[in-house]
């Protein structure tokens, strides 16, 4: 029963920090004392002690601080979401059936016609199927892992309205379907980078 409590507590700790940075609560170069976020969500030290080091892992926090990711950090990621989405891409369009493929069609859909929350969770579940068709474990492992730090890309890509990010995910689609794999691996390379421009040009504006 202890042991379930203690699970309890690390799960609501762990996200209520992670919405916290995620809308901006929590801005970035804030330094985190376990003993203050200890007493404000009303839980022992330890929870809060896991949850940090969870979001250590997934790079919302360094060394107790939230994040400020650096120019250089940002292509660093991008780098490998590039890499690995386009291989997952190129391995979905080799062998994803059409069941799958229509699951695909109703997230650009439900995106073109939605509203920004509605959209934010369609493109997430857009990329995680295409992920999930690798069908490589240690792929999905390291994506999985950056799915935080993911969310403020797609957030502000999402809420700044990127031109033709809905179309870019209909013409992934369109490749995956005619199990054109160097194609599908392409399109979803383009389509990462110019998700990154779109949020590098932001940051300058």
């Amino acid at each position: 029963m202890r042991k379930s409590e203690s699970q309890s507590a690390f799960i609501q700790c762990y996200e209520q920090i992670r919405d916290k940075i995620l809308n901006g609560d929590l801005a970035g170069g804030t330094k985190l004392v376990e003993e203050r976020l200890a007493e404000e969500m009303g839980v022992s030290r330890t929870p809060v002690r896991e949850s940090i080091r969870k979001l250590e892992q997934e790079g919302l926090i360094k060394r107790k601080r939230v994040v400020q990711p650096t120019v250089e950090d940002l292509r660093h990621i991008f780098e490998v979401r590039i890499l690995l989405e386009g291989y997952a891409c190129r391995c979905a369009a080799s062998y994803m059936d059409e069941e799958t493929a229509e699951r695909l069609q109703e997230c650009i859909d439900v995106a073109r016609t939605g509203d920004v929350k509605q959209t934010m969770d369609v493109n997430k579940r857009f990329h995680d199927i295409i992920v999930q068709a690798s069908r490589n474990p240690e792929i999905i492992d390291i994506i999985d892992r950056m799915q935080s730090i993911i969310y403020l890309f797609r957030r502000a890509v999402v809420y700044h309205k990127r031109p033709f990010l809905i179309d870019e995910h209909q013409l992934i689609l369109d490749a995956i379907r005619k199990h054109d794999a160097p194609e599908a691996e392409r399109l979803m390379q383009e389509h990462l980078q110019a998700d990154l421009d779109f949020y590098l040009h932001l940051g300058k504006g």
